[in-house]
């Protein structure tokens, strides 16, 4: 057994326990009273803003089921994203993202300066997506990031396209939800997703002869507004426990979605709901395929703590930021391994 790549190394504090902890208790939530009925039962969706509520609350994970994106689409986009990582490295890399343009293939990612063992294939929604050239708030040129169109496997592009649509659409429900839950109105979050930066990944995780040292993806927390995550049954998602601070994993259900509340809610919701922190195991003798699709509001969104939520005795607890530039700041850093951790929220925290 060889020697694995320092890059890959996880520090001590960081490595993986083998000894797994499941997930008792992530909620799952069935969300067919927003699809069933000719119209909606008040009660039903007053039941799902509580559980969607105490989920964001207790854990910032939920997994979602009856939740009105089409199987088959799904199973049709797993089997595409399976034939496009089955190709050589050298048709992979014909459409290979770079420093420029972020979108496209690559197996070189860091989170928190380690190299993550996997390979990606990211799309901007939409296509182009507008976003600031630099990260310098004095610059307000903007430019667009485009997505590659893969030869192989054929229609992949269109049938990407089709499963981003219907994934928007759970997206916005959830927002509805989430925003109920903090006793905002229902749309109040709508507004910021006009010219949205959203993005959706493909993730291959190969089998990884060192489980003890390496991870899929390292610890961190999703910048954006939420993750709707479709994995397969190999699983390996760990999220940390807000009661204890241990590290469960996430058993797959079958055709469920599991949603993370992301920075940008952290912040809307003024720290009432938390971003939390997940990584992804490898394993040793499976390779696993994920499909994240990350909602992120328009360049231009300003995010800070909602008026509605502060007062003088809550107060705000960030200093507003501009998406845009956190985005742009954030992705070249994924590309590249940093002196420095790259920027967090809480580098906009107020003392």
């Amino acid at each position: 057994m060889g020697e694995i790549d320092p890059a890959f190394v996880q520090e001590q504090e960081h490595r993986p326990k083998l000894s797994i902890i499941e997930a008792q208790g992530i909620p799952e939530i069935d969300l067919s009273p927003l699809f069933h009925h000719e119209a909606p039962n008040p009660s039903a969706i007053e039941g799902l803003v509580k559980e969607i509520g105490s989920a964001c609350k207790e854990w910032g994970f939920f997994q979602v089921t009856n939740h009105g994106v089409p199987l088959s689409l799904r199973q049709k986009l797993d089997e595409a994203s399976r034939l496009f990582f089955a190709q050589s490295l050298e048709e992979k890399k014909k459409v290979a993202r770079d420093a420029i343009n972020p979108t496209g293939y690559y197996d070189t990612e860091h989170t928190k300066n380690v190299r993550d063992w996997k390979e990606v294939f990211d799309l901007t929604s939409p296509d182009p997506t507008l976003v600031p050239v630099t990260s310098d708030e004095q610059d307000d040129r903007v430019t667009q990031w485009t997505n590659p169109s893969p030869q192989y496997p054929p229609q992949f592009r269109a049938i990407i396209e089709e499963y981003i649509q219907e994934v928007e659409k759970l997206a916005y429900k959830l927002l509805e939800l989430i925003a109920l839950s903090l006793g905002v109105e229902a749309k109040r979050f709508e507004g910021f997703f006009k010219d949205q930066t959203s993005f959706i990944r493909f993730n291959h995780y190969p089998p990884c002869p060192y489980p003890h040292l390496a991870l899929g993806v390292g610890r961190h927390k999703d910048a954006g507004a939420l993750t709707i995550l479709a994995q397969d049954e190999v699983g390996g998602l760990e999220v940390k426990r807000k009661s204890d601070q241990e590290w469960v994993l996430v058993k797959p259900t079958p055709d469920a979605y599991i949603i993370n509340v992301g920075d940008i809610i952290q912040v809307w919701s003024n720290d009432a709901y938390e971003s939390v922190e997940h990584r992804v195991m490898v394993n040793s003798e499976r390779e696993r395929f994920s499909i994240p699709f990350f909602f992120f509001p328009a360049h231009y969104t300003e995010v800070k703590p909602l008026e509605e939520l502060t007062n003088e005795e809550n107060p705000p607890k960030y200093r507003p930021y501009n998406w845009g530039k956190f985005l742009v700041n954030r992705k070249g850093s994924n590309f590249a391994k940093k002196k420095v951790e790259n920027i967090q929220i809480y580098h906009y925290k107020i003392a």
